[in-house]
């Protein structure tokens, strides 16, 4: 017969007493946060028998750790997947984390502000995506000076105190678009960049690595002025078609911000799609569905699971530790094609 795991192996493997074991399991004692968490990993290793009931005493016995997170508008599909991936995230967390996400329709700087220093009271720990403003930076200066922690998700931001940030290195991320569109354009001609606005660093950091890219390798492009989209599927194809008439020459878009749908949706109806070289950062529904009829040649994406993951667990970590520095996690990002979608 197999070797069924005794609370004699458990106590070994987590360099604990056996009568500590019977303590918790017996639910006549509590124990400290690091104790526990040795005690449940030697007995996921282990399979140990009584492992459910070891983590309903434990758990149990351990304060639920609450952070915040504010994302964009939950009708943009890549916010939506964010949201569900960190709370997937959160239920599954060693750290017993409670995540409160809240996608935020009115983004202007005064309405978010508002925002953070709200959720921010709420939980231990904050996590936003938003624009560089001011007013965002005051706000994480206050909620710094109540001791709690921010960190900019997907984009920068920067204050006079200790800010994270999860997200990708977008200066790379640029100049890969750059390295994308001059390959696989087959002639020569303007190029445009579509930013949703400005003030978001990592768009303002895709198009620096974009041009310094062309600049440095590709000189004998042209690269038009970027256009701002505002994050708006509408706009965005507005200014699509708008390029598409004012450019007949035009050989590569790179949309750097919001509104995908709309840029795809005006050069289909162009029937431009393989004159221009089109690349975007990000996977949604509209992202598959231009890779799957070739409107879109690559696209640039975060790797969720990793990025909720990383999230999560630093938030918890400062948490635990608030006179840890804060962290810049920069992920490595996925490149899809119509051939790996």
């Amino acid at each position: 017969m197999a070797h069924r795991t005794t609370i004699q192996d458990l106590a070994k493997a987590a360099g604990v007493s056996v009568s500590s074991i019977d303590r918790i399991l017996n639910g006549r004692d509590k124990v400290r946060a690091s104790t526990a968490a040795k005690v449940l990993a030697a007995a996921e290793e282990l399979q140990f028998y009584a492992l459910p009931l070891l983590r309903d005493r434990l758990q149990a016995d351990r304060p639920r750790m609450r952070v915040g997170v504010l994302l964009q508008q939950s009708h943009r599909p890549f916010y939506r997947s964010i949201a569900e991936m960190l709370r997937s995230v959160a239920a599954e967390s060693p750290d017993h984390v409670e995540v409160l996400i809240e996608h935020m329709d009115d983004l202007s700087p005064e309405a978010v502000a508002e925002r953070m220093l709200a959720l921010g009271r709420q939980v231990g720990a904050l996590a936003v995506v938003s624009a560089q403003h001011a007013r965002i930076a005051h706000a994480i200066e206050i909620l710094a000076g109540e001791g709690v922690p921010t960190y900019g998700l997907i984009s920068e931001l920067s204050a006079s105190c200790d800010v994270g940030y999860v997200g990708l290195d977008n200066w790379r991320v640029g100049r890969t678009a750059a390295w994308t569109v001059t390959g696989l354009c087959r002639k020569l001609g303007p190029v445009a960049i579509l930013i949703g606005n400005h003030r978001y660093r990592c768009q303002e950091l895709n198009e620096v690595g974009f041009r310094s890219y062309f600049r440095e390798h590709a000189p004998e492009f042209t690269l038009l002025e970027p256009v701002q989209t505002f994050e708006d599927k509408t706009i965005a194809r507005d200014v699509t078609e708008q390029l598409l008439t004012r450019e007949p020459g035009l050989v590569g878009i790179y949309v750097a911000g919001g509104g995908l749908s709309g840029v795809l949706d005006a050069i289909r109806e162009s029937g431009r799609a393989r004159q221009v070289i089109t690349v975007s950062n990000d996977i949604t529904e509209h992202t598959r569905l231009g890779l799957f009829d070739n409107t879109l040649s690559m696209a640039f994406a975060h790797p969720l699971p990793q990025l909720a993951n990383e999230l999560i667990a630093l938030m918890a970590r400062d948490i635990r530790n608030p006179s840890a520095g804060r962290t810049k996690r920069v992920l490595r990002f996925d490149v899809v094609t119509p051939e790996n979608v």
